[in-house]
């Protein structure tokens, strides 16, 4: 089957930063892919050079797509005067081209005009041309806007809103290919689930950036991987991605024993020869005749081996297999978790008109997900855990250590360096900070001295993850722990907090996690914990 999407030795740069660099790539007709890596890593930018937005720095782009092409960015980008209306107009121009163009046909059907009319209708009802009004209503209704009246302006809709109705209005076009930048950003779980299936039904090519590993698990049939310039393919979809990236795990932790053992065999050589021909070795009796006669022979070759094993230990050294990183494990041994009382408590709190609650205490080893609507009050509500926020009202009563990872990570001096920032408060020396800190494998050795303030949200995001997994915490107190990580490393931080025995309170929007979660589930609602008065 030939390409329909095909980037042969494609390069781009922005300033002096290379975001792709000699990128090949091909995608096939009917094709799910999904577009996985780093923020930042180039996954927009590689939508934007297929979608014809930007053009490369060098090589090529193809697309052979006779029943168009759509792009969704993470924006909406109409005017803010635009209506509703305005926009699906927009979205629909294809289509409506297709119909005007046809009526005209229509009008004067001689003989030499039918062909035309012919390729044109069967092209428009590839398109789902005639379905295309209902397809509309049914998207934005599936999408949570049925309730926008067709004249309201766009500057009038919440940044949410916006974006839905750019969805809503690229499912309605249906053309062949859809490029779609995270096109789960806020959608509840009843508008997922509808995209999901309205995008397995589509029989044309989707390449769909996303973070969501549940709509990537039921939609994506191959993942391309975009990391440090270069893209890529992992066959099997989802769960192919996962087992290629385990296997790789695998390969290097084998490479990285099989290296040390050939480095200690020959350090073992090299020094078990020398030993043996050392100047002090004893000469027996019964061996001095040849002893004399062969010393100088013998030596030498000895001497040979070595040279050689020495020589061989250096290239060992100079082509060092690197060490893994360990597996994320939270640090601490739980001094609270046997005894009695709670770790954190509200009674009678207020927050403004943000958030009120009764009663809430968290008792060592107790596990609870916070669920509930965007501006619900769940963030508050971990700060007020944290000891970071004074209710209006109430008590908090707090014990033991806590660990708090909030939604937006802000370090009060970004003119220190990762390392600094790292190790800054905690005793021990620079050299044991660095070792803890490559041993995570969240940072190159490379990245330690760059300043706190020059780094990007998902690096900053990491760094607060390396101080919380090698702090020590009785609770912690995750907000949304899944935003700004790779996806290997939420699965990954999912294992370490399967296996932390500490008290643990989650706010999460990611249903993997919310479906692994062992625990209570505690619904904010209104500003309250569901069944408070």
């Amino acid at each position: 089957m030939s390409a329909q999407l095909a980037l042969r030795g494609v390069s781009k740069s922005y300033a002096d930063r290379i975001v792709l660099d000699d990128v090949s790539l091909t995608v096939r007709p009917g094709e799910h892919v999904g577009l996985v890596g780093e923020n930042g890593s180039g996954k927009s930018t590689l939508l934007r050079l297929i979608a014809g937005l930007e053009p490369p720095d060098d090589g090529t782009i193809t697309v052979s797509s006779p029943g168009g092409v759509g792009h969704l960015g993470q924006t909406l980008d109409l005017p803010d005067d635009h209506t509703v209306q305005q926009a699906v107009d927009a979205a629909l121009a294809d289509l409506r081209a297709m119909e005007r163009r046809m009526r005209e046909l229509e009008a004067d059907l001689t003989e030499d005009r039918m062909a035309e009319y012919g390729d044109l209708v069967g092209a428009y009802e590839a398109r789902g041309g005639y379905e295309a009004g209902a397809r509309t209503d049914k998207a934005l209704h599936a999408l949570g806007l049925g309730h926008l009246g067709r004249d309201r302006t766009l500057g009038g809709l919440s940044g949410g809103e916006r974006a839905r109705l750019g969805l809503a209005c690229l499912l309605a076009a249906a053309p062949e290919v859809m490029l779609l930048d995270e096109p789960t950003n806020h959608l509840d779980d009843a508008g997922l689930t509808w995209l999901e299936d309205r995008l397995r039904e589509h029989r044309g090519t989707v390449v769909a950036v996303s973070h969501d590993r549940r709509f990537l698990d039921r939609v994506a049939t191959a993942v391309l991987e975009v990391e440090a310039g270069a893209v890529v393919r992992f066959g099997g979809g989802y769960g192919g991605f996962l087992a290629e990236k385990a296997a790789a795990r695998q390969r290097w932790e084998q490479a990285y024993a099989e290296w040390c053992a050939e480095v200690a065999q020959v350090e073992e050589f090299a020094a078990t020869t020398a030993h043996r021909v050392a100047p002090g070795r004893v000469m027996k009796d019964r061996n001095k005749i040849a002893y004399d006669r062969d010393a100088g022979r013998v030596q030498s070759s000895v001497a040979s081996r070595v040279r050689q094993a020495r020589e061989r230990l250096r290239r060992l050294h100079e082509q060092a297999v690197p060490r893994p990183p360990d597996p994320l494990r939270f640090a601490g041994v739980f001094a609270g978790g046997g005894s009695q009382g709670v770790l954190a408590a509200l009674e009678g709190v207020r927050v403004g008109d943000r958030l009120r609650v009764g009663s809430f205490a968290v008792a060592p080893g107790e596990r609870f997900l916070v669920t509930g609507a965007n501006g619900a009050g769940k963030s508050t509500f971990l700060r007020l855990l944290a000891g970071e926020l004074t209710p209006d009202e109430g008590t908090v009563r707090l014990r033991g250590r806590i660990g708090h990872l909030p939604q937006e990570t802000v370090f009060p001096r970004p003119e220190l360096t990762v390392l600094a920032a790292f190790a800054d408060g905690r005793p021990g020396y620079p050299d044991e900070h660095r070792d803890r800190l490559l041993a995570l494998g969240l940072f190159r050795a490379d990245a330690l001295g760059v300043p706190v303030g020059a780094l990007s949200v998902g690096q900053r995001r990491r760094l607060a993850l390396a101080r919380l997994l090698t702090g020590e915490a009785d609770l912690l107190l995750l907000d949304e722990p899944a935003n700004h990580l790779s996806l290997t490393l939420v699965e990954e931080l999912e294992e370490a907090l399967d296996a932390y025995r500490g008290a643990l309170v989650v706010v999460s929007h990611d249903r993997t996690l919310r479906d692994r979660f062992t625990g209570r589930e505690i619904e904010i609602r209104d500003g309250r914990p569901a069944g408070e008065e």
